[in-house]
């Protein structure tokens, strides 16, 4: 089990071995569900291919999937 502590403005640093372990990164989201029982459920949200536009440092017109072509080699 691990600890954090809530601050005065509501913030809370998630521990380091639990973001390791849920491979969160900067920026990721994360979604909580309060249970009636009290219990929380935090999921962390896993970026979507819209989150990864433009990291390849690509600066053309976007390509549609369907023209894509398949891998070779088999």
């Amino acid at each position: 089990m691990y600890n954090a502590t809530l601050t005065s403005k509501g913030q809370t640093t998630i521990p380091k071995e639990v973001r390791e372990g849920l491979g969160l990164q900067p920026h990721d989201q994360l979604n909580f569900t309060l249970m009636d029982d009290g219990t929380v459920i935090m999921r962390a949200k896993r970026r979507g291919l819209k989150d990864l536009v433009g990291i390849a440092g690509y600066k053309g017109k976007p390509i549609p999937a369907e023209q894509l072509k398949a891998p070779r080699g088999g």
